[in-house]
């Protein structure tokens, strides 16, 4: 990994960040509005998604990539080509993890952010009660600080708790538009795609990993065990806080 240091929010104006100097100022989508774009695009393409919300805020939107695979990056790049994509390097994750996100900004020439914890994270190593919060939830913060929109790749199926999750809403936990253009995907649905776009797979995935997050508290699943089983096996915690709202 090569960008190992804390980073700072995209300024407007530069490839692929906000608006330029001349763009008008705009105080957002009202809750109608969102709704609207909600039901519009509940059945659209995620490339449609992808286009709508870059479009509707001039490009002052990121992409926010936890490169568990690689299929969200390969649709936003057809629509944005320049889109930030935000990578938080938590300090614990996989060698694997790492070099995947070297492959995949290297095949795609990624704007690529990637993040590292604060002082403040030392005192909470991996699995520890603030992790998360110091070592994701903050990085990503400043990442998307003067944003107006982000983009994920979060699925309905990923866990129980994302089972709503709707295409377009207003994420009230970080002040932004949150878009979710693979929402409605299943697993079978990432999986196709990979194989008829030919997709650089993860590597731990072949080794029984479903659900990839941080080496100290992930591990590989059981065939028909839920992928989630994987991530903090022995607690109750069942989300980081990127995704909480």
């Amino acid at each position: 990994m090569t960008d190992r240091s804390t980073t700072q929010p995209t300024a407007p104006g530069r490839p692929g960040g906000g608006p330029g100097p001349d763009a008008r100022p705009d105080s957002g989508p009202d809750a109608a509005e969102l709704a609207d774009a909600a039901a519009r695009l509940e059945t659209a393409s995620p490339t449609e998604v992808i286009a709508w919300a870059w479009q509707r805020f001039r490009g002052d939107v990121a992409l926010a990539c936890s490169f568990q695979d690689a299929v969200v990056i390969d649709l936003a790049v057809q629509v944005a080509p320049g889109i930030e994509v935000v990578f938080l390097d938590t300090g614990a994750h996989f060698d694997e993890t790492l070099a995947y996100v070297e492959a995949v900004r290297d095949r795609y020439g990624l704007q690529l952010t990637v993040t590292t914890p604060g002082p403040d994270a030392d005192a909470w190593p991996c699995g520890t009660e603030r992790c998360c919060e110091l070592r994701k939830v903050a990085p990503l913060r400043g990442a998307l600080a003067g944003r107006s929109a982000w983009l994920t790749g979060l699925k309905r199926v990923d866990a129980p708790t994302r089972a709503l999750a709707p295409v377009v809403s207003f994420d009230a936990a970080w002040g932004l538009v949150k878009v979710n253009p693979l929402a409605t995907w299943t697993d079978d649905d990432i999986a196709c795609y990979e194989l008829d776009h030919g997709l650089p797979r993860h590597p731990l995935f072949d080794r029984g990993y479903r659900s990839i997050g941080c080496a100290p508290t992930t591990r590989p699943t059981a065939p028909g065990e839920d992928p989630r089983a994987g991530r903090w096996a022995g607690s109750d915690k069942t989300e980081c806080g990127l995704h909480a709202s």
